[in-house]
């Protein structure tokens, strides 16, 4: 049997504690291929040991939800005997350490979380966020990851649809790179990971397994130093054709009635989706791993267990439906091998060469994983930022003008246009807007999809920070005509085992469930990453949460941009000149202080469901929630999108002009409309503040007296992210 030494303990990522529970836990010492299990099977990546406790908290359910948390992907009815299938998943550490594979091999996973389930994706997203645009590693990570995400995405045939991308010092040694898929199935036919059925195959799919991957699920659950260069072979090398033909197999497959349970091998490979589909139908299992395909000679058990190959699927099927699904697999060249069955021992025995190489009782490994209740301490609380106490630019103008030039506000037209993002010719509303719009095929139903967080506000106060990004989520939703129905969140904090990071994670959690349960958005999937962090450097914290919702009929829907000349536009919800930790106090004066403005949740769902029924009813020609860079960011986004300009009058009242241009108060959409009366008339009946700020009129855009032309602040606006990504 194989030594155990406190080193290799060590370098498995386990305590000398867990160690001790691994020991009671078997009677024996565990051998090194059964150690491995253990570490990746107990990793934080896998295990959700310091954030459980909290996850429980959330809401889950709701009327449209089908299934929530705990399976690959969360599902909700859409109607009509439809349900949308979707999850947001994190591959940061993997992306840092080599950005093409880490963002492609993202971007794979979520796939497979979501057809998995019996959906064919309809839909990618992704949210992003880099170091400084001066550090030396900046531009080829932005580079190699948007090749990573747009290479997958458009050779898989699923359009990219939108995104977020920031810029901070934060990131500069540990990126975030968070990938979401929207997926539709029949809500008759979704497919689960729990195996049942002593004796029934198990059968492996896919492509071969090789040794990229192994120990990544550990890697991607430990912080940074200076040894990230030495970790490039635990990252995962991806396939998009083969992970097509992959998609295309398996829903083929799934109109059968040959498959019992199904999963994906994602962090941890066989050996996880194993244990998982084993423990989630209490039954054991008995793998051969003489029969797993491999594409590498000489490969060991521990090897086999732990690779993260790509393109790989786990099944348990019916009796004798092994041949029909063999001929499926065969016809689309994918690697088709039934590798083990089922037994009623509760355990998991791993056979090769004719012997033993592991023997390991299931529930204690999948279901006893530690779950630590970690010290945690509250953020301190940020004293608020009068407006008079923040200096007024020299011109209103010139400031949009440096903040639309900006890293953070400039247009992202440069990734994603490097994503296919009209592939199956259903997407109706496309990025650059408030959310994407994307058709079910073959009815007039549309998807709205959006993934935002604002982490600057995290930092402030992380409980505020949760609440905002649940709501401007909402609001996205919302502002394109559609109905909110639930999130994934994709929590991405530092090392949770520092209290003060543990109580920016603890927060967070608190504000998204306030939130959910505010908004009736309940959450339905998710992910954790922790140990964001270099040498002791924890990113900001960033809870990001994807979206989506349900829109009738696509005709409906608006954009952000100006329609028609003449209209009157309207804002909505209370402006009262928030700057704390606002873009102007960051890109005008170089201040990132203060507290997040408050988000009042009775205001969000009053203020949303007013301006949805406008939408909803046919009086709203355009929409734009207002966040980032406050009225004057937004109004010039509207201006820029279909390139009509617009008139606004000074209704600062006692604020400071700037204040009133910049402040980013939550809450507020700015709609527009050829009659205002009947939409002051109606928001008056619902207790909603609406007030008319100005028209829309010619090619440019005039506020509070100064004129800048669209066309100087597009050419603004495009110049900054490819004139960074040109330059040497």
């Amino acid at each position: 049997m194989d030594s155990i030494t406190p080193n290799i303990i060590a370098e498995h990522g386990l305590s000398a504690e867990e160690y001790d529970k691994i020991l009671d836990i078997l009677g024996r010492p565990p051998n090194l291929t059964e150690l491995g299990v253990f570490s990746v099977m107990w990793s934080e990546h896998c295990s959700y040991k310091s954030s459980k406790k909290w996850l429980k908290t959330l809401p889950t359910e709701g009327p449209r939800v089908i299934c929530g948390p705990g399976e690959n992907a969360g599902v909700v009815d859409i109607g009509d005997g439809l349900a949308a299938i979707f999850k947001m998943e994190s591959h940061n550490h993997p992306s840092f350490i080599e950005p093409y594979q880490g963002a492609a091999t993202g971007v794979g996973g979520i796939l497979r979380d979501v057809f998995t389930m019996g959906a064919r994706p309809i839909a990618n997203m992704n949210a992003l966020r880099f170091g400084r645009p001066g550090h030396p590693k900046t531009r080829h990570l932005v580079s190699g990851v948007v090749a990573g995400i747009g290479g997958y995405g458009n050779c898989v045939g699923v359009p990219t649809v939108g995104g977020e991308c920031e810029f901070h010092e934060s990131y500069d040694g540990n990126i975030l790179v968070n990938a979401m898929t929207v997926g539709i199935a029949r809500s008759d036919r979704i497919f689960y990971s729990a195996a049942t059925g002593a004796g029934n195959s198990v059968v492996y799919v896919g492509s071969k397994t090789g040794r990229d991957g192994i120990h990544g699920a550990t890697m991607a659950s430990a912080e940074f130093n200076d040894d990230s260069e030495e970790k490039r072979p635990t990252v995962q090398v991806g396939d998009p054709f083969t992970e097509k033909l992959l998609i295309e197999a398996c829903l083929e497959l799934m109109e059968t009635d040959c498959i019992v349970a199904i999963q994906d091998m994602g962090a941890a490979g066989l050996t996880s989706s194993s244990f998982e589909m084993a423990s989630k139908g209490g039954v054991g299992v008995e793998l051969d791993l003489d029969a797993v395909p491999a594409r590498e000679a000489g490969m060991t058990a521990y090897e086999f267990l732990l690779s993260e190959s790509q393109e790989r699927m786990l099944m348990v099927l019916k009796p004798g439906s092994e041949e029909t699904a063999r001929k499926v697999f065969d016809k689309w060249e994918l690697d088709f091998a039934v590798v083990g069955h089922l037994t009623d021992s509760g355990r998991m025995v791993v056979k090769m060469n004719g012997a033993v190489e592991a023997d390991l009782p299931i529930d204690p490994l999948a279901l006893a994983s530690p779950e630590y209740d970690r010290p945690w301490v509250p953020s301190s609380p940020l004293p608020e930022i009068a407006a008079a106490d923040v200096t007024p630019p020299e011109s209103l103008m010139g400031a949009l003008k440096t903040i639309l030039g900006a890293p953070d506000m400039c247009s992202k037209r440069w990734i994603w246009e490097q994503y296919d993002h009209l592939v199956m010719s259903d997407t109706v509303i496309r990025p650059g807007g408030d959310a994407a719009l994307v058709r079910v095929q073959d009815t007039e139903k549309g998807l709205a999809i959006t993934t935002d967080c604002t982490p600057r506000y995290c930092q402030a106060d992380p409980l505020e920070g949760g609440r905002q990004a649940v709501a401007e989520a909402w609001r996205n939703i919302t502002a394109i005509g559609a109905v909110p129905l639930a999130i994934t969140d994709n929590m991405n904090f530092g090392n949770p085992e520092r209290p003060t990071i543990m109580g920016q994670f603890v927060g967070a959690i608190e504000g998204i469930s306030e939130a959910c349960n505010a908004l009736e958005f309940p959450v339905v999937s998710g992910n954790v990453s922790f140990y964001n962090e270099t040498a002791g450097e924890a990113i900001l914290p960033t809870p990001a949460i994807g979206a989506i919702g349900l829109i009738e009929d696509c005709a409906t829907a608006v954009g952000i941009g100006f329609r028609d000349e003449g209209a009157a536009i309207i804002l909505i919800g209370d402006t009262a000149g928030h700057l704390g930790q606002s873009i102007y106090l960051r890109d005008i004066e170089g201040r990132e202080e203060g507290a997040p403005p408050p988000v009042d949740l009775a205001a969000e769902r009053a203020n949303g469901d007013f301006v949805r029924r406008l939408i909803q009813d046919g009086a709203a020609s355009a929409c734009h929630d207002l966040s980032d860079g406050g009225l004057l960011v937004a109004l010039a986004e509207m201006a820029l999108a279909d390139g009509i300009g617009a008139c606004i009058e000074d209704h600062s009242g006692d604020l400071p002009p700037h204040a009133w241009a910049y402040g980013e108060d939550q809450g507020r959409y700015l709609v527009t409309a050829q009659d205002a009366g009947p939409v002051l008339s109606a928001a008056i009946a619902a207790g909603v503040t609406a007030l008319v700020i100005g028209r829309t009129v010619g090619d440019a855009l005039t506020f509070a007296g100064e004129t800048a032309a669209i066309d100087e602040l597009r050419r603004i606006f495009e110049a900054w992210l490819p004139g960074y990504m040109g330059a040497a």
